[in-house]
């Protein structure tokens, strides 16, 4: 593996200035990711199986947007219009409700909106029962569990359906962000439900009726996603900002306060979108370096970008960007035009590093026996001028 040093620095550097420092958040596990390029801005303890409390009913809207549009083709289960059943077990959920009762027989859609601005425990129960292979919420929570970890949710366990205490009811907060992100990138029309700020059931509970997001008024671009709360997990949120062409996921948890919950979710956001901005770099076609060739026609080829590079980057003053091209040479001959044989590997302060694929920017056929003759010929010069034990070093 040859670790070739590429001249971008100074492109990168001319159109961004780096040096954010790393967000000191109040809560006791945190994750922020930039959703339009995938980076993550932020983690602490993001890995730890925690009790979610109510950000983990986004399991159960996922599969239930599944069940009404399935992404993998099949028929769907149920409809929007579909109505479902209320079971004793789920009118016996307390907490935050719809005030569901056995005599009731509730639209899907209604469910949804339920669980989504209401945080309705019953609600969630409902749909859990009504998709479930054997009609129960526990069979439904293993359902989940076996769907986490098919999405890559590695630290999630579910014993019901809708976050209220359990052992077995655990998610992490890079879990959740994971499963945040595809609820906004998988089912972009049902995601506008995240940000209705009130829903009327039946008119006959005012005291709920209000989504808990303390940030959807505040007009900083926020549309989602779940509150939590319990007194085991304290204050959480799970949520999701857009300005410009930017997204922004978080998750918080163990804060010990509504209000604090809602000044941490904002400070987070501000600093998000303040100390990071996404910089346009290079355009798809362009050289950033070339290879070496061995038995080619040719002896070099060039290493082009395919795609457009932008960049999220801290927007303070500060270090310089480290940039190389990482490829294993020299390349064999032949080489065909957009085979993907290098990577341009940029690490920010701060920031994880960024590893996009390099393509050969034109074909090179396999040489003929001069080619052969002269490749051979060069390596007899270089063993000669080069001792054993010297060391070669290759840019």
């Amino acid at each position: 593996m040859i670790r070739h040093l590429a001249s971008l620095a100074l492109l990168i550097t001319s159109a961004a200035p780096i040096g954010a420092q790393t967000f000191d958040t109040r809560a006791t596990a945190a994750y922020v990711l930039d959703h339009s390029t995938g980076i993550v801005l932020l983690e602490k303890n993001a890995d730890d199986p925690l009790p979610p409390a109510s950000m983990s009913k986004l399991m159960t809207l996922y599969m239930a947007f599944e069940a009404i549009n399935p992404l993998n083709g099949q028929d769907p289960i149920v409809t929007v219009d579909d109505v479902l059943p209320v079971s004793q077990h789920c009118m016996d959920y307390t907490g935050s409700t719809m005030f569901l009762d056995t005599t009731d027989r509730v639209s899907v859609e209604d469910l949804l909106r339920g669980v989504i601005v209401l945080s309705g425990n019953d609600a969630s129960c409902v749909l859990a029962e009504g998709l479930s292979r054997s009609g129960t919420e526990a069979g439904f929570a293993q359902q989940m569990a076996m769907r986490a970890r098919e999405l890559g949710m590695m630290n999630s366990s579910f014993a019901n359906s809708n976050g209220w205490p359990a052992a077995g009811q655990r998610m992490s907060m890079r879990d959740l962000g994971i499963l945040a992100d595809r609820l906004i990138t998988d089912y972009p029309t049902f995601y506008p439900l995240f940000s209705e700020q009130s829903f009327d059931y039946d008119g006959e509970h005012p005291a709920n009726t209000q989504n808990r997001n303390p940030l959807l008024a505040l007009g900083i671009g926020a549309d989602g996603l779940k509150t939590g709360h319990t007194s085991e997990a304290g204050y959480g949120l799970v949520g999701s900002a857009k300005q410009g062409d930017r997204r922004v996921i978080f998750v918080i948890t163990g804060l010990d306060s509504a209000q604090a919950r809602a000044e941490e979710a904002e400070r987070i956001v501000n600093w998000a979108f303040r100390q990071f901005a996404q910089r346009d770099v290079a355009r798809g076609g362009t050289r950033i370096a070339q290879a070496e060739v061995w038995m080619g026609e040719m002896p070099h080829v060039g290493l082009m970008l395919e795609e457009d590079l932008s960049l999220l980057v801290p927007t303070a003053g500060g270090a310089e960007i480290d940039a190389e091209v990482i490829f294993n040479g020299p390349i064999q001959a032949p080489i065909t035009q957009g085979d993907s044989i290098a990577e341009l590997v940029i690490r920010l302060e701060n920031l994880p590093e960024t590893r996009v694929p390099l393509v050969a920017d034109t074909s090179i056929a396999a040489g003929g026996f001069s080619t052969r003759l002269r490749t051979a010929a060069d390596v007899l010069v270089e063993r000669v001028r080069t001792p054993d034990d010297a060391q070669v070093e290759v840019e």
